[in-house]
């Protein structure tokens, strides 16, 4: 006798299975699945390098204080403030857990933005020592501060840029529902910065050693170290 019972299409079945795994994938992937992770990655790349610029300029200072003192020698308290200044900004680490913390990360960008006004404090009274300008140590220390300070301001603008296209990306439709969902992502915190701080800082040399009053120190953060001109 012939079983009336219908056989299970494997095939078919198989391919409905198939088919149900591609469209979850797809689901998936419109949800930011592979892209939040990626921007966040990038974004702590480029964190990476602000660190990096700045661990540059720290480095520097010891030396750089050096020079200033063998010929400055008065200005104690000029030095111990760039030196105080200094511990304050090496002290503070932010881990990559922490850009998504603005009580923390403002910590760390006062600290620096210390550092950045003592520094500038420091041009100021180097300019009446005319000894200085002299030495070639330290005008290749004044150089590099400069081209650290230039790589500062890049490295933050950088960062900015991929925390912009993080923050978007997990606050837009679809890739919210995976970023609340899946991920409980938080925004990154990005550098706030003044008109002026955005401009590039100069080094003039050829004010060392005038008799001309020295001019007050800059307002806040990095390319007002160095006494730069304003952004245009």
């Amino acid at each position: 006798m012939t079983s009336l019972v219908a056989k299970p299409n494997r095939p078919a079945n198989i391919a409905a299975r198939f088919t149900l795994i591609v469209l979850a994938a797809l689901g998936l992937a419109s949800c930011g699945v592979n892209t939040i992770p990626t921007k966040e990655e990038a974004a702590k790349a480029k964190w990476a390098d602000v660190q990096s610029a700045y661990q540059r300029r720290a480095d520097l200072v010891p030396n750089l204080v050096a020079s200033v003192k063998a010929a400055a020698s008065s200005e104690t308290q000029i030095l111990t403030n760039v030196t105080e200044a200094r511990a304050r900004a090496t002290s503070i680490n932010i881990t990559t857990q922490d850009l998504s913390n603005p009580a923390e990360f403002q910590k760390f960008q006062s600290a620096q933005n210390q550092l950045t006004q003592a520094l500038g404090q420091l041009r100021t009274v180097v300019e009446n020592y005319p000894q200085l300008q002299s030495q070639a140590r330290f005008a290749d220390l004044m150089t590099a501060l400069e081209g650290t300070e230039n790589r500062i301001n890049t490295a933050r603008d950088r960062y900015n840029d991929a925390v912009r296209d993080y923050n978007t990306e997990i606050r837009t439709f679809p890739s919210i529902i995976g970023a609340k969902i899946i991920y409980g992502s938080k925004p990154m915190v990005p550098f706030a910065a003044t008109d002026a701080a955005q401009s590039a800082p100069s080094v003039d040399f050829g004010n060392l050693g005038s008799n001309a009053p020295a001019a007050a120190p800059p307002a806040n953060d990095n390319a007002g170290a160095m006494a730069g001109p304003p952004a245009n």
